[in-house]
């Protein structure tokens, strides 16, 4: 636990002071007892058990007091609370090695089936958007709460030549950003940004820009799917750096062949290699996770694992409302108890 004003703990040093003050008005109250009644009456008035319970409020009160002095110096700790993810990016690639088959049926169907299980299991509240990425990449789902269009946008994917994995994820970001004025065919095609591909120019796109700590932002995340490595496009690292200064988490997820192979289809041939290093390096910019698929099973057990990722996540939370309710029930039950059995509050 970690306080964000620890400076105010200084405040648990009068504790001991209440309990000399407490001590001393016992010491008073007993001496004025005994100038100005007898012992036999003493006596009395400490029968009946009241000798000892007549500490517990206090002692209840001063509890109180010290849970108000560490609420007040803002602790926090690491808690497992609902994700607030409102929006979630599929970016998948769909280049023609996806038809290998190493992955049973083959790699794109896999993906696809995983994928399809993973939108179904999320939180209708959530919107959900896909991405489709080969030599280019485009929006082939924007985000909805409709999980019927998302399913019908992951099974219309085409496979075509490339692998461009920084326009994956550069797509992916305009895509959660729509009105940040993301320059999507400046970055990809080298355009000027008068040519976007995300419509004609907004009136805030030349507002600045003002990065933020890396996966601070908690209303959405990418996840980026894979079974090569870069063969065309913008530099991934220098995209993942782009979607670490807006704070957005990128989770990539390997699939296929590590140690790189030939794979033919009808007629041709081409040589694969997941880059594994290059999805590693996006994942930690980004404060995200890598995760590797190499069967079905496995990819299917990533998409759980994600599922039960963005449902419940671990951050650093302010917990003084828990102090403070503790402190407030000490109080009231010093005050109940000393009301049922003295009569008087304290």
């Amino acid at each position: 636990m970690k306080f964000l004003w620890p400076q105010m703990l200084w405040l648990l040093l009068l504790l001991p002071a209440l309990v000399g003050l407490y001590l001393w008005l016992l010491r008073h109250k007993k001496r004025a007892l005994l100038k100005h009644s007898g012992l036999a009456l003493i006596r009395q008035a400490l029968a009946g058990g009241q000798q000892g319970r007549r500490h517990v409020p206090p002692l209840l009160f001063l509890l109180a007091i010290g849970l108000m002095i560490v609420a007040v110096s803002r602790p926090t700790a690491i808690l497992t609370l609902p994700a607030q993810h409102e929006t979630i990016v599929l970016a998948m690639d769909v280049s023609g090695s996806m038809r290998a088959v190493d992955v049973q049926p083959n790699r794109l169907a896999a993906a696809q089936a995983a994928a399809k299980a993973f939108v179904t299991d999320q939180p209708r509240d959530v919107r959900i958007g896909v991405v489709s990425f080969a030599a280019t990449a485009s929006v082939v789902q924007y985000p909805t709460q409709s999980r019927e269009d998302v399913l019908n946008a992951i099974d219309r994917f085409q496979l075509q030549r490339g692998t461009a994995i920084g326009s994956g994820i550069i797509v992916s970001l305009a895509t959660l950003f729509p009105d940040a004025g993301i320059d999507v065919s400046g970055l990809i095609l080298g355009e000027s940004s008068s040519r976007r591909s995300f419509g004609p120019p907004r009136k805030d796109a030349k507002k600045e820009f003002k990065p933020v700590p890396p996966g601070s932002y908690t209303n959405g995340a990418i996840i980026l799917l894979t079974d090569g490595q870069r063969t065309t496009g913008p530099d991934a690292l220098a995209a993942a750096k782009m979607a670490a200064e807006r704070g957005v988490r990128v989770f990539t997820v390997g699939i296929g062949t590590t140690k790189g192979e030939t794979i033919g289809f009808e007629g041709w041939s081409m040589r694969v290699k997941l880059d594994e290093d290059t999805l590693k390096q996006v994942a930690n910019i980004t404060q995200g996770t890598y995760f590797y698929a190499g069967t079905a099973n496995d990819l299917k057990k990533v998409y759980e694992t994600l599922n039960t990722r963005f449902s419940l996540e671990k951050k650093e939370t302010e917990i003084s409302a828990l102090f403070a309710a503790g402190a407030a029930l000490f109080a009231m039950l010093a005050a109940g108890l000393s009301l049922l059995w003295f009569n008087r509050i304290l």
